[in-house]
């Protein structure tokens, strides 16, 4: 693209916008460059958080949730009203009860995101996930409730994330005491999902 406008005008910060100016007279030759986008490579997590992101095959923030909710809609809708209330064994939650608890951790891995990607350092607590089941009533709601607050949840986190600029995906907080950063919790909101439909599979149905 050419614009008559005299190279030494371009600011020192349009360069990390992926401007490039051409050097020599005037009129200045300019070039956009788009930036390359944060991928899993850029991942920062501990190594209990590996086996979630490892569940992702995308290297997509963005395009692994939207994917992932496609396919989870799809294998939620398709549970046999029988199963829902079943647990594989004595003290196991129940298919409801395992929904909520994702609902729940997708809430939780949304908002340290949202936290670092504004650059707040504050160091996050982690949680305890059977003492948040035991005080979450499923017995009582529908499945069809539950089912609309995950698809309500992953809509809001997909739109959060499709919003983060690279920088934002790459910031970094503490959160149950170990450096994690935004993209990586994206990655884990999808493989936290896949590792708990892969138990439904393998136990429950």
């Amino acid at each position: 693209i050419r614009f008559p406008s005299p190279a030494w005008k371009i600011q020192e910060t349009d360069k990390q916008n992926g401007i490039f100016v051409m050097p020599g007279n005037s009129p200045a030759y300019f070039f956009y460059i788009y930036p390359k986008m944060a991928t899993k490579k850029d991942v920062i997590a501990a190594g209990f958080f590996q086996r979630y992101i490892n569940e992702v095959k995308e290297d997509d923030v963005v395009e692994a949730l939207k994917k992932n909710t496609d396919r989870i809609k799809k294998f939620l809708k398709e549970i046999p009203k029988k199963k829902i209330d079943f647990a594989y064994a004595k003290g196991k939650w129940t298919i409801k009860e395992l929904l909520q608890h994702m609902i729940d951790a997708e809430r939780v891995f949304a908002y340290r995101a949202l936290r670092f990607a504004r650059k707040d350092a504050t160091p996050l607590p982690g949680f305890e996930e059977n003492d948040w089941a035991a005080n979450a009533p499923t017995w009582e709601r529908k499945w069809s409730q539950l089912l609309e607050e995950f698809k309500a949840v992953r809509k809001s986190n997909e739109l959060m994330f499709r919003s983060f600029s690279k920088e934002q995906l790459l910031q970094k907080g503490i959160a149950s005491g170990q450096e994690i950063n935004v993209i990586a919790l994206g990655f884990i909101i999808s493989g936290h999902v896949d590792h708990h439909i892969n138990i439904i599979k393998e136990r429950y149905l």
